[in-house]
């Protein structure tokens, strides 16, 4: 090592190779390879930052014997500057920088290390939170072992490491929210002695050094032109009126005019910039801009005053409040919903429930719901109108053979939509002892993405647990299709003869539906053969 560093430092063409290090860690392996040396003619291309440097491979002549050093050259970049990974492409010798998630400063004098970043762990996720760290720093870690608790935009996920090391510090603590995809979270090291290193390590120092390194190199814009020459376009048009004018008639448009009134300017101010000098809106405005836009400011004076008086408190947004409001908002402005409604007789239902219980309470099982008859009354119905188990696209409709049924379910952090899987193939019995799981899970925050992602179509029931008899629910993208579920009620039936009615229970079940996909012939196809299944329920034991 000590021979290669003699090298390195006396050979003109290796002066540069500080900058290799550091930047093309992938063509300074092949460079320091032994086939590489050992071809005096070969020409090595790297394109970097869209230029291409030639470097004529001579090192043979300068270096004879440096292809011994080819182990050594990982321990070499480790301790020379910051290494970043590259991808070679064997034809050309091409290098494509990826970002580095080790981090190794030759100036700061710290040892090597890996910044670990806010990961992505569901498909829709920008932004989470530190719910809670389960190691602290200088603890050792494994792989596979649980770093944190993150608050992602649907669940609290836990984070595993992926190295042995030890855990040197933590940047964001219990708590932290709001933090971006790939933002540094934590610092590892693979020896122990480095951890009280990075007591004071801050990853915006780094970075802002390298930015200023970046900003250092192009020469400064004049000043001196917007010093003697303002922003024109930020002042007011007004006319300087000659005296000969100034008797002159003032055209204005009515809503200029308006407005001109509103806020108190006078038009003999103003320049006008419609048809034949006349003012209109737009001048008006532009000058109430200029003039610090005085008109907005009292208007919110006003409603600030208004709002002082009120007693309120704010609650901060969770992420699956957020997510479930960007997600709803754009269901209704992008779907085009309508509504079918329908009532089915539950009497049978109801009858078929009872006896089954009995038999489940007898075996030592859990009670099946009403919830969970539906739940598979609604897989059998898609199973025979697939039309409804499907999803739009801009080119394509695409329909699932998978009968995938999310299940809402309200807990204090929000609503949750976990997922019953292949639910026309599984028996009541699993259906309801896999919703009361999922359920629990939901209330504890637990959730994992494979317990929630996935679904073809929604049911949500606020009949049972609330009590309401019908609403209407929004479609859950890119599902084509809810169903919600009301409460059952006891109604007068007519009968045969005109003084004959008996009593029978009805529950009224309503689907919302895409009408890009499901047409309103094809969504009450599919509402016929479930209240098919609710008032026939024996058929859906076949």
């Amino acid at each position: 090592m000590a021979y290669a560093s003699h090298i390195i430092n006396h050979s003109k063409k290796l002066r540069n190779v500080s900058n290799l290090l550091q930047h093309e860690h992938a063509v300074l392996v092949r460079w320091f390879s032994n086939e590489a040396v050992g071809k005096r003619d070969d020409l090595l291309k790297i394109r970097r930052h869209g230029c291409e440097r030639n470097f004529s491979s001579t090192i043979n002549n300068t270096v004879p014997s440096l292809g011994t050093f080819k182990k050594n050259v990982s321990s070499t970049t480790r301790t020379s500057g910051n290494l970043v990974n590259g991808s070679l492409s064997h034809k050309g010798f091409v290098c494509s920088q990826i970002p580095s998630r080790r981090g190794f400063s030759s100036d700061s004098g710290l040892p090597p290390h890996q910044e670990i970043g806010m990961p992505s762990l569901s498909p829709t996720m920008t932004e989470g939170n530190i719910a809670k760290w389960l190691k602290k720093e200088g603890d050792k870690i494994a792989p596979g072992e649980v770093l944190c608790e993150v608050e992602t935009d649907k669940a609290t996920v836990e984070m595993e490491c992926m190295e042995e090391g030890y855990l040197a510090r933590i940047l964001k603590e219990d708590g932290a929210k709001e933090i971006k995809v790939g933002e540094v979270i934590a610092i590892t090291v693979e020896d122990e002695d480095d951890i009280g290193k990075f007591k004071d390590y801050s990853p915006s120092a780094s970075d802002a050094g390298a930015a200023a390194a970046k900003e250092s190199s192009p020469p400064p814009p004049p000043k001196q032109e917007v010093a003697e020459k303002p922003d024109s376009s930020l002042e007011p048009k007004i006319s300087k009126p000659s005296p000969a004018s100034s008797g002159d008639r003032i055209f204005a448009s009515p809503l200029a005019r308006k407005l001109a009134e509103d806020n108190n300017v006078p038009l003999s101010s103003i320049k006008g910039t419609g048809p034949d000098g006349h003012i209109v809106k737009a001048d008006i405005e532009e000058y109430l801009a200029s003039r610090g836009k005085e008109a907005p400011a009292k208007a919110s004076k006003t409603k600030d005053a208004g709002a002082a008086s009120l007693d309120y408190v704010d609650i901060p947004h969770s992420q699956i409040r957020k997510v479930t409001a960007s997600r709803l908002l754009f269901s209704k402005q992008t779907i085009p919903h309508y509504y079918l409604s329908v009532d089915s007789c539950v009497d049978k239902l109801m009858d078929l429930r009872s006896q089954l219980n009995s038999i489940q309470e007898a075996a030592g099982g859990k009670r099946i719901s009403v919830n969970d008859l539906v739940i598979k009354a609604a897989a059998l119905a898609l199973r025979k109108v697939p039309q409804c188990n499907s999803s739009w696209t801009d080119d394509y409709i695409r329909q699932y053979n998978n009968v995938n049924i999310n299940v809402a379910v309200q807990t204090d952090n929000g609503l949750y939509v976990p997922v019953i899987r292949d639910a026309d193939k599984k028996g009541l019995s699993a259906i309801g002892e896999e919703v009361k799981k999922l359920a629990q899970k939901a209330k504890d925050n637990s959730l994992k993405p494979e317990d929630y992602e996935g679904g073809t179509f929604t049911v949500s029931n606020l009949g049972g647990p609330f009590g309401i008899k019908q609403f209407c629910a929004i479609v859950n993208p890119p599902q084509s299709g809810i169903l919600a579920v009301g409460s059952a009620e006891k109604r007068v039936v007519p009968g045969l003869g005109s003084d004959q009615y008996k009593f029978a229970s009805f529950m009224t079940v309503t689907l919302s539906c895409d009408h890009r996909v499901i047409d309103g012939a094809v969504g009450a196809e599919w509402l016929k053969a479930f209240k098919g299944y609710i008032e026939n329920p024996e058929s859906m034991l076949l």
